[in-house]
C-alpha cells in the first residue's frame, strides 16, 4: 500500500499488486473502479502519480483517472461516479500500509509496503471552475446545510 483513504465501505487506494501500480476507487460498495498498469515496475526508484480529471458540473460526478510512472502513462480509465461528500468517518488515511478495512478485495490488511516510501503528495488544487459550476456548488452546499 502506498496510500489509502477509507476502506471496505468507501474509499480509494494507490498500491502495488504483484509489482504493478494500481488505483482502486470504492464507491460505497455500490461500484468499484480499478485502473492498473499492465507490467510490474522494475526494481529501483520510481515516481507514481494518479491524476484525476473531474467531469465537473456538480457533486458526485465522474472523471478520467490516469496512472503515470516516472512521467509516462501506464493506464487510464473512467470512474463513472464519485462520493458526493465524505468518506467513512470510521476509517483512516494511511501511508505505507492499510490499518483499517481493505478498500479492495485484492489484498489483506495491513498490506505493508516493503520498499522505501520517500514521499507522498496529495494535491487537491481544483481545476478551473466555470461560473455556472461555482454557482451550482454554492447551491448544493446550501441545500446540504438546510437538509441537516
Amino acid at each position: 500500500m502506498l496510500i489509502t483513504h477509507g476502506g471496505r465501505f468507501s474509499g480509494y487506494g494507490l498500491y502495488l499488486l504483484k509489482g504493478r501500480p494500481v488505483f482502486h476507487y470504492n464507491l460505497a460498495g455500490v461500484a468499484r473502479y480499478t485502473i492498473a498498469g499492465k507490467n510490474p515496475l522494475a526494481p529501483g526508484k520510481h515516481t507514481i502519480l494518479f491524476d484525476f480529471k473531474y467531469d465537473g458540473s456538480g457533486l458526485g460526478k465522474g472523471g478520467i483517472g490516469t496512472l503515470l510512472v516516472d512521467g509516462k502513462k501506464v493506464a487510464q480509465g473512467r470512474v463513472e461516479r464519485t462520493l458526493a461528500f465524505r468518506l467513512s468517518l470510521d476509517e483512516t488515511l494511511d501511508c505505507g500500509e492499510d490499518t483499517g478495512t481493505p478498500v479492495s478485495e485484492d489484498y489483506r490488511v495491513p498490506f505493508k509496503f516493503t520498499g522505501k516510501l520517500a514521499k507522498v503528495v496529495i494535491d487537491l488544487t481544483p481545476g478551473p471552475l466555470s461560473a455556472a459550476d461555482e454557482q451550482k456548488l454554492k447551491q448544493d452546499q446550501a441545500a446540504i446545510r438546510v437538509a441537516r
